[in-house]
C-alpha cells in the first residue's frame, strides 16, 4: 500500500465517519429536545397536582379555624381560618392559569368556583353569628348541614380533576421513557458505527506502517536495556565516540569521579573530564595525548588506577571500540582494598599464631623450670646472703620478662586465654590514676576526664589494666621532656557508615577509653605500623615493640576495636572501643591486700605434666607446701595412678597439652565422671582450645599460667581447694593478686 493510497483512504473514511457523526447528531439533538419537552410537561403536571392538593388542604384548615372558634370564641382560632381563607384564591388563580391548556379542567374549574364560594360564605356566617349572638345561634347554621354538603361537592370537583391530571402525568411519563430510549439506542448505534469505522481504518492504516512501527519499538526497547542496564551497574559507564564526544553514560559514573552533574550530557567532549579531574584531590585520567599514541594492544583494555581525595581507590578500564570510540569504565575497589587489607592482616596474625603457638608451650616450660627452682632455692637461702639473693632475683627478673613477652605474642596473636566480665569503667579506672602517677614520674601530669552515664564494658579487667599501662608507658617515652596525659571514658556508638569504612567493626554500641598525650606524635607512615610485632621507633635496647601489639590482640579478641590519631608535634591518643555489656549489672573492680604468708594444705595433689623438668619443680614446690604429691607423665598414666589412690587424691593439676590421646581436659573429664568431688587445676604455657573457646576460658575453668612463681601456684591451688587465703603478716613472701 503506497502513501498515495493510504492518504486516499483516510479522506474516505474521514468523510464517511464525519457524515455518520452529522446525521447521529442531528437525529440525537432532535431526539434530546422532545425529551426536553415532554420532561417540561411532566413537571407542569406536578405544579397542577401540587396546587390542587394544597386547594383541598385550604379549605379543610379553614373549616379547622373556623371550628376551633365556634367552640372557643377566642379569636386565636380564626388566624388558620383567616390564613386558609387568603390562600383558596390564590390557589384558585393558580389553578386558572396552570390549566389554561386544557379545557376539561377549565369547565371543572368553573363549576368549583361557586361550590368554594358557597363554602367560604357558610363558613364566614357562622362566625359572624358566633360573634354575634354566642354559640347557639351558630350551631343552628352549622346544622343545617349546608357547609358539609359545599366540602363534599368541593372534594368532588377536586378529585375527579387530580384523576384526570394523574393520567396526563402517567401518558407524559411513558411519552419520556420511551423517547429516553430512543435516543440511547440511538447514540448507541452510532457510536458502534463510529468505532467499526475507525477499526477498519487502523487496521488499513496499521498494515501500511506495521513495518516502521516495529522498527521504531525494537530501537526503543534496545535503548531502554542499554539505559537500565547502564543504570543497575555498580561501575561507572561512559561511552564516547570516535570524536571523543560522549553519547552514554550513568549516574554511577557522576559519582565515582565526583563530576557536576551539568558537564554530564550528549556531546561533551573528553577533553572537560581530564581537566575536571586533573584537579587537586580528584583521581586524574588519561589525557588524550595519551590514549592517541600511548603503548596499548590493539583490541585490549588499557587498566590503571587512581586514589580520589577521600581515599576511594578506583580502577579505570579504558576499552576500545571498532568505530574508534571506547569505553570508560570506573569501578569503586575501595572495599577490596580494605578486604585485601584484613586478609594481609589476618595472614600475619595467623603466621604469628602458629609461630607463637609452636614456640610458646616449650619455651614457657623452659621458663617455669628456671623460675620454679630459682624460687625454690631462694625460699631455701639464709637472710644473711644478700649477694646471691641479688643474684638469683636478677635471674627471676630475666625469667619473668621472658614470660612477659611470650605473653604479649600471644596477647597479639589473640590466643591469649580471656575472662570477660562486665567492667563499670567509672569505678576502676580512678583506682588506677594514682598508680599510674607513681609510674609515670612527677615530671608526667596525669589528667582523668569521664561523661555521665557511661555504660558497662565487657572485657578482661586485668588485661585491660595491662593495656591501659601499656599505653600510658608508650605515652611517657613520648614525652621525655614531661607533658600531660588524659586518660577519657565516654559512649560511643559506631555507626553502620563508620563500620563500612573499617571492614573489622561491627555497628554497634561500645564503652570508649582513651588516652592522649602532648608528645612528639608520629607521621601518618608510623601510624600504619604500630600495631605490627617487633616495630618500634625507640632507640635499640629501648623497647621490644610488643606494647601496642598485646593492646591491639587484646582489644580485637575481646571483640571490640582500637583507632590511634597522632600529628608530629602535636600528640597522641588511641582510643579502645569494648563491646558494651548488655543485660548485666558491673561489679566494680576492687585491688585485692596481697596476703604475705603462703597458704599451706596437707590434701593430696595428682601432678600430670610431660615435661619431666617442671613436673619435678612443681611437686617440689607443693611438696615444700605440706602437700601429698602423685606425679604423672602423661594421661594413661595419671588414670592409672588415680585408679590406684582413687579416694586419696583431692586435686587435679594437670597440663593442658600431654602427649598421647588423653588430653588434658579429657584427663578432668573421665576423673570428674568418676569422682565429681576432685578439683582440677589446669596449667599451661599455651592454651588450646580444649578449655578455651573465642578465646575465652570455659565456664567453670581455672588455670594458671606457666611460668608461674611459687606464690601463685600456692595462692591457686589454695582457690582451686577451696582453702582461704590467709592474711597479711609479714615473711616477706608478697605476692601481687590481680583482680580476677
Amino acid at each position: 500500500m503506497t502513501k498515495h493510497l493510504v492518504a486516499r483512504a483516510n479522506l474516505l473514511f474521514l468523510a464517511v465517519l464525519i457524515a455518520i457523526t452529522a446525521l447521529v447528531g442531528g437525529v440525537t439533538w432532535e431526539r434530546l429536545g422532545a425529551a426536553r419537552e415532554a420532561r417540561e410537561w411532566s413537571q407542569h403536571s406536578y405544579r397542577v397536582l401540587g396546587a390542587m392538593k394544597d386547594l383541598a388542604i385550604a379549605l379543610r384548615d379553614a373549616e379547622t379555624g373556623q371550628r376551633g372558634f365556634l367552640l372557643t370564641g377566642k379569636d386565636d382560632y380564626l388566624a388558620p381560618y383567616n390564613e386558609a381563607r387568603d390562600r383558596v384564591g390564590l390557589l384558585q388563580g393558580d389553578l386558572q392559569k396552570l390549566t389554561a391548556d386544557n379545557p376539561a379542567q377549565q369547565r371543572r374549574l368553573r363549576d368549583l368556583s361557586p361550590v368554594i364560594q358557597h363554602k367560604l360564605e357558610e363558613l364566614a356566617q357562622t362566625v359572624q353569628s358566633r360573634r354575634d349572638s354566642g354559640l347557639d345561634a351558630a350551631l343552628r347554621i352549622v346544622n343545617t348541614d349546608a357547609g358539609r354538603k359545599y366540602q363534599k361537592q368541593a372534594e368532588t370537583v377536586l378529585a375527579a380533576m387530580l384523576a384526570e391530571e394523574q393520567g396526563l402525568l402517567d401518558t407524559r411519563m411513558v411519552e419520556n421513557d420511551a423517547r429516553a430510549a430512543w435516543v440511547r439506542w440511538l447514540v448507541l448505534g452510532g457510536a458502534v458505527l463510529a468505532a467499526l469505522i475507525l477499526l477498519l481504518a487502523a487496521r488499513l492504516l496499521n498494515q501500511a506502517w506495521s513495518r516502521s512501527h516495529r522498527i521504531e519499538a525494537e530501537q526503543r526497547t534496545l535503548a531502554l536495556r542499554l539505559r537500565a542496564s547502564l543504570d543497575s551497574l555498580s561501575q561507572g559507564i561512559a561511552v564516547f565516540g570516535a570524536d571523543r564526544l560522549m553519547t552514554n553514560w550513568n549516574q554511577c559514573f557522576q559519582v565515582l569521579l565526583d563530576l557536576p552533574k551539568a558537564m554530564l550530557r550528549s556531546g561533551t567532549p573528553y577533553g572537560v573530564f581530564v581537566e575536571h579531574t586533573s584537579e587537586d584531590g580528584r583521581p586524574a585520567l588519561e589525557s588524550e595525548d595519551q590514549i592517541r599514541h600511548g603503548r596499548s594492544v590493539p583490541g585490549e583494555a588499557v587498566v590503571y588506577e587512581r586514589v580520589r581525595g577521600d581515599a576511594h581507590h578506583l580502577e579505570l578500564r579504558r576499552t576500545p571500540m571498532p568505530d574508534g570510540g571506547f569505553v570508560l569504565t570506573v569501578t569503586d575497589m575501595t572495599k577490596r582494598t580494605q578486604a585485601e587489607g584484613v586478609l594481609r592482616e589476618a595472614q600475619k596474625m595467623q603466621a604469628i599464631g602458629q609461630l607463637t603457638g609452636g614456640i610458646a608451650h616449650d619455651f614457657n616450660n623452659l621458663l617455669q623450670v628456671i623460675l620454679g627452682n630459682l624460687e625454690f632455692v631462694r625460699s631455701k637461702l639464709v637472710d644473711g646472703d644478700a649477694k646471691l639473693q641479688t643474684r638469683i632475683e636478677r635471674a627471676a627478673w630475666a625469667a619473668q620478662r621472658g614470660a612477659t613477652l611470650t605473653a604479649q605474642l600471644l596477647a597479639f596473636a589473640r590466643k591469649q586465654p580471656l575472662a570477660p566480665a562486665p567492667i563499670d569503667l567509672s569505678a576502676t579506672m580512678p583506682d588506677l590514676v594514682p598508680l599510674l602517677r607513681r609510674t609515670l614520674g612527677e615530671h608526667i601530669e596525669v589528667r582523668y576526664v569521664e561523661s555521665a552515664g557511661l555504660w558497662p564494658a565487657m572485657a578482661d579487667p586485668a588485661q585491660l589494666e595491662s593495656a591501659v599501662l601499656n599505653l600510658a608507658l608508650n605515652a611517657r617515652d613520648a614525652m621525655p621532656g614531661g607533658g600531660r596525659l588524659t586518660i577519657e571514658l565516654g559512649n560511643k556508638v559506631l555507626d553502620d557508615h563508620y563500620a563500612r569504612d573499617h571492614a573489622e567493626v561491627v555497628a554497634g554500641d561500645y564503652a570508649m577509653l582513651a588516652v592522649s598525650d602532648t608528645g612528639h606524635g608520629m607521621t601518618p607512615e608510623v601510624v600504619k605500623r604500630v600495631f605490627e610485632p617487633f616495630f618500634t621507633t625507640k632507640p635499640d635496647g629501648k623497647g621490644t615493640g610488643l606494647g601496642l601489639a598485646m593492646v591491639f590482640g587484646f582489644v580485637k579478641q575481646s571483640g571490640g576495636h582500637v583507632k590511634i590519631y597522632s600529628e608530629p608535634g602535636e600528640g597522641t591518643t588511641v582510643k579502645i572501643y569494648l563491646p558494651r555489656a548488655m543485660g548485666v549489672v558491673p561489679v566494680a573492680g576492687q585491688r585485692s591486700v596481697a596476703p604475705v604468708e603462703l597458704p599451706r594444705g596437707d590434701a593430696t595433689v595428682l601432678v600430670v605434666e610431660d615435661e619431666p623438668a617442671v613436673r619435678e619443680i612443681a611437686c617440689a614446690i607443693l611438696s615444700d607446701l605440706g602437700y601429698r604429691v602423685l606425679e604423672a607423665s602423661d594421661g594413661e598414666e595419671a588414670l592409672r595412678m588415680f585408679g590406684a589412690n582413687a579416694n586419696a587424691i583431692d586435686l587435679l593439676l594437670t597440663d593442658v597439652v600431654l602427649p598421647g590421646e588423653v588430653r588434658g581436659r579429657t584427663l578432668s573429664e573421665r576423673i570428674l565422671a568418676m569422682r565429681p568431688e576432685v578439683r582440677v587445676l589446669f596449667m599451661s604455657g599455651y592454651t588450646e582450645n580444649s578449655i578455651v573457646h573465642h578465646g575465652r576460658l570455659d565456664d567453670g575453668v581455672m588455670l594458671i599460667g606457666k611460668p608461674f612463681k611459687r606464690e601463685q601456684l600456692a595462692i591457686k591451688v589454695a582457690e582451686a581447694l577451696g582453702h582461704p587465703v590467709p592474711p597479711a603478716s609479714g615473711d616477706g613472701n608478697v605476692v601481687a593478686l590481680r583482680p580476677r
